[in-house]
C-alpha cells in the first residue's frame, strides 16, 4: 500500500483561488463518490477543506502519476479552472512526505496561525465525514490517527501553542489601531460558527457599547448572542442596518459574497465619514473585494492577518524543533507499519494454508482413535504428518535450481527455521 496527497494552501495559493475548492461537511460525501468515480483502482480518500487550505488525501496499492494527474484534473473541474493554472498552485506527496505533511498539518506546524488548534478538529471532521460517505480504509485510518496521536503529544510536550496569535485575536488587535476605545464601537458579527464564536469571545473581553449577531438561521443566532449578551437580527435586515455598526467580522459557509460593494457604499454615506472596521474569515468571501477601495472602510481578510499572526513566530522556533522530531518519530512508525501491510495477504495465506493441514491431520488422527489405535501411535501419526507437510516445500527447494540459488535458499531456510543455531558454511561441510 502507498499515500499520497495532492493540495493547494494560503502557501501556494490566493485567497480567490482557495475559495473556488472549499467544500463543507454537507458537500463532502457526494464529492468524494465523484472523485473516487475517476479512478480505475480502489482507493481511498479523504478530504480537507479549511480556509486556509484544500487537500486530497488518498490510499491504494500504489500512487501513480496517473492517479495524481486525474485528481488534479478533477480538482481543477470542480472548481471551474484550468488543470495548468491549479498544477501552478499545488503540491503532490507522496509516502513519508504525505505522512509528514499530514502530521505537520494535525500539529499546527503548517498552519497561517503557527501552533493554532483549530486545524487538528476540522481534521477530525474530514474523517468523519469520509467514514460516512464509505471513503476510508485501514490505510487513511491509521494515517490520521497517528497524525492526531503526535499533534497531542506536540501540544503536551512542546510550547508550540504558547502565546500564538489566532485570527480572531489579530481581528481585536487591528480594531485597537483603528479605534481609540473598543469599549465605544458597536460590532455585528455575521455567521454563527466556530470563528465567529472565537471573535464574539475576544471582543467581548474589550466590552463594546454592543454586540450583535446575524445569521441565516435566527434560532442558532439567538443561541450564540445568549452567551455574549448580545442583540440578534436576520441576515435580511443586514443591508439596511449596516451603517449601524462600527466593525463587521464575517465568516459564513456561503459560497457567493454576502455583503455587497452597494451595501456597504450606502453604509458610508449614511455613516458621514466615520471609519468602518471589516474583518472577512471566509473562504469564498462573505465580503466583495472591491469594498476595500470604498473611502473610511478598512477591510481586511484571513490573508491580510497573516502579518498580524506572524509576530510571535521567531520566539517559538525551538518549540518548532522539538516538534519536528517528535513528527519525524511517528513518520518513520507510520512508515514501517505501511511496509509491513504488504506482507498481510502472504500472512493470511500461511495461516490458511496452515489451518488446512492442521484440520486434516486431526481428522485422520480422529480416525485413528476411533480405529482403536493406541493414543501414542495416534500423536506420533499426528506429529509426524505435520512436520512433513511444514518441510515437503522446504526440503523440495533445497534439492532444486542451481548451486547459486541453492546456498541461497539455504541461507534464507537457516533464518527461518535455525534460528538459535543457524548452520554456517563451515558446518555444513563438516556433516
Amino acid at each position: 500500500m502507498s499515500v499520497w496527497a495532492l493540495g493547494l494552501n494560503h502557501h501556494t495559493a490566493p485567497l480567490d483561488l482557495r475559495g473556488r475548492f472549499a467544500f463543507s461537511v454537507e458537500q463532502m460525501a457526494p464529492t468524494l463518490k465523484g472523485l473516487r468515480s475517476t479512478w480505475a483502482r480502489q482507493t481511498e480518500a479523504t478530504i480537507l477543506s479549511t480556509c486556509n487550505r484544500t487537500e486530497i488525501y488518498c490510499a491504494g496499492k500504489q500512487a501513480s502519476s496517473e492517479d495524481v494527474a486525474q485528481t488534479l484534473e478533477w480538482l481543477a473541474h470542480s472548481g471551474g479552472v484550468s488543470p495548468d493554472l491549479l498544477r501552478s498552485h499545488t503540491y503532490a506527496l507522496k509516502g513519508d512526505q504525505a505522512a509528514r505533511h499530514a502530521f505537520r498539518v494535525a500539529s499546527g506546524l503548517d498552519s497561517m496561525v503557527l501552533g493554532e488548534p483549530q486545524i487538528l478538529g476540522q481534521m477530525k471532521d474530514a474523517v468523519r465525514a469520509a467514514e460516512d460517505a464509505g471513503a476510508m480504509g485501514s490505510t487513511l485510518h491509521q494515517l490520521f490517527q497517528r497524525s492526531f496521536a503526535v499533534a497531542k503529544e506536540v501540544r503536551s510536550s512542546t510550547e508550540i501553542g504558547e502565546h500564538s496569535i489566532s485570527m480572531a485575536a489579530a481581528a481585536v488587535r487591528l480594531a485597537s489601531q483603528l479605534f481609540e476605545d473598543l469599549g465605544d464601537i458597536k460590532v455585528l458579527f455575521v455567521g454563527a460558527g466556530e470563528m465567529i464564536d472565537l471573535a464574539a469571545t475576544h471582543f467581548a473581553a474589550k466590552n463594546p457599547k454592543s454586540m450583535t449577531i446575524a445569521n441565516r438561521t435566527l434560532e442558532r443566532g439567538e443561541l450564540l448572542a445568549a452567551r455574549f449578551g448580545a442583540q440578534v437580527m436576520r441576515l435580511a435586515d443586514l443591508p439596511s442596518r449596516l451603517h449601524e455598526f462600527d466593525a463587521v467580522i464575517s465568516c459564513t459557509a456561503s459560497t457567493l459574497p454576502i455583503i455587497g460593494l452597494g451595501a456597504v457604499e450606502r453604509a458610508v454615506k449614511l455613516r458621514k465619514r466615520k471609519p468602518m472596521f471589516m474583518v472577512d474569515l471566509a473562504v469564498p468571501r462573505d465580503i466583495e473585494p472591491e469594498v476595500k477601495d470604498l473611502p473610511d472602510i478598512y477591510l481586511y481578510t484571513v490573508d491580510d492577518l497573516a502579518q498580524v499572526v506572524q509576530s510571535g513566530k521567531d520566539s517559538r522556533q525551538a518549540a518548532v524543533a522539538q516538534a519536528e522530531v517528535i513528527i519525524d518519530a511517528g513518520v518513520q512508525n507510520f512508515m514501517h507499519w505501511l511496509d509491513q501491510r504488504g506482507t498481510v495477504p502472504l500472512i493470511q495465506q500461511i495461516n490458511a494454508q496452515a489451518e488446512e493441514w492442521r484440520d486434516h491431520e486431526i481428522a485422520r488422527a480422529k480416525k485413528m482413535l476411533a480405529r482403536g489405535e493406541p493414543v501414542e501411535a495416534v500423536l506420533e501419526a499426528l506429529s509426524r504428518g505435520l512436520t512433513q507437510k511444514m518441510l515437503h516445500g522446504t526440503m523440495a527447494e533445497l534439492h532444486t535450481g542451481d548451486a547459486d540459488s541453492r546456498a541461497a535458499t539455504a541461507q534464507t531456510v537457516s533464518r527461518l527455521f535455525l534460528r538459535n543455531a543457524p548452520l554456517t558454511s563451515g558446518q555444513d561441510k563438516q556433516h
